[in-house]
């Protein structure tokens, strides 16, 4: 089975966004390198940051907000739960949230799980793509979200429609350029049908 293994972004100022991603709390789960490739608008991912309960979720919030990040999406009590969504100094997406609407403990700065959500034009043909090359199906819900099964990572894999992606995170769809990520496995070097490019696995830092 092909592994999924870590999560690089490319970034302008590679010293300014790992002590960003370490105080966010984000350090153990992704990596920074420089990069000044051209790049506009929606970037086509984000980071699901999830966590138990809403008091963890502003904790979190807070924390990225003292940082340089700036909310996208403000807190916001759902069906589901509480999320908001902010975007990182480097224009990186995390939305985070709980499905839990009491706090049941004192607030954390916890997180509990994070995932890659990918923006893809077609999920079920991008679903064929990851699964010819080894990726194994975790959930699939049609054609509006598969998530892969990736024991070997700290970081969930999953693909959301483009649209609908920009839609939840609230910014535009539209986008031109570097995604600015490089996902890291042991498939050997690749692109996916949306631009994303593979490479061999960096492991994350603490």
């Amino acid at each position: 089975m092909t592994s999924f293994e870590s999560v690089t972004l490319e970034v302008s100022d590679p010293t300014a966004a790992d002590a960003f991603y370490q105080a966010f709390g984000l350090g153990a789960f992704v990596n920074v390198r420089a990069s000044d490739a051209p790049t506009t608008g929606f970037r086509g991912f984000a980071l699901s940051l999830v966590a138990s309960q809403p008091g963890n979720v502003d904790a979190l919030v807070g924390a990225a907000l003292d940082v340089g990040a700036t909310t996208l999406k403000p807190a916001t009590k759902e069906f589901w739960g509480y999320g908001v969504v902010v975007r990182a100094p480097d224009g990186t997406i995390c939305k985070i949230a709980c499905s839990a609407k009491k706090d049941t403990g004192p607030a954390a700065r916890h997180i509990d799980q994070v995932a890659l959500l990918l923006g893809v034009a077609d999920v079920k043909a991008s679903k064929r793509f990851y699964v010819d090359r080894g990726l194994a199906v975790a959930r699939s819900f049609g054609g509006k979200y598969v998530e892969f099964d990736t024991p070997s990572s700290a970081v969930t894999l999953a693909l959301y429609p483009r649209r609908a992606l920009a839609k939840d995170t609230g910014v535009s769809q539209e986008g031109t350029g570097s995604h600015r990520i490089a996902i890291g496995g042991d498939a050997g070097p690749f692109t996916d049908p949306d631009g994303f490019v593979w490479e061999a696995a960096s492991v994350c830092h603490p």
